[in-house]
């Protein structure tokens, strides 16, 4: 999950290499943190917040096989 996370997050940004992701584990429910160069937290983003939901319904979407509750926290 954390991979799909990083190769969706790389293609949208001109900083790929200053991608990371972080996860936290806490019983059923899944946290990463998604860390992007200052430039590229509009593109993350994006407008009215429309890519960053998207990144998360996709995660969601790719959790329901693992039986637990995955949200991806956005930080510069």
């Amino acid at each position: 999950m954390e991979e799909l996370v990083i190769i969706i997050a790389k293609a949208l940004v001109d900083h790929p290499e200053d991608v990371t992701v972080k996860t936290l584990e806490k019983d059923r429910f899944v946290v990463y943190e998604l860390s992007v160069h200052p430039e590229d937290v509009g593109k993350i983003i994006g407008k009215q917040g429309r890519i960053a939901k998207a990144l998360r319904t996709v995660v969601a979407s790719a959790a329901v096989k693992m039986d637990k509750r995955v949200t991806v926290d956005i930080i510069s």
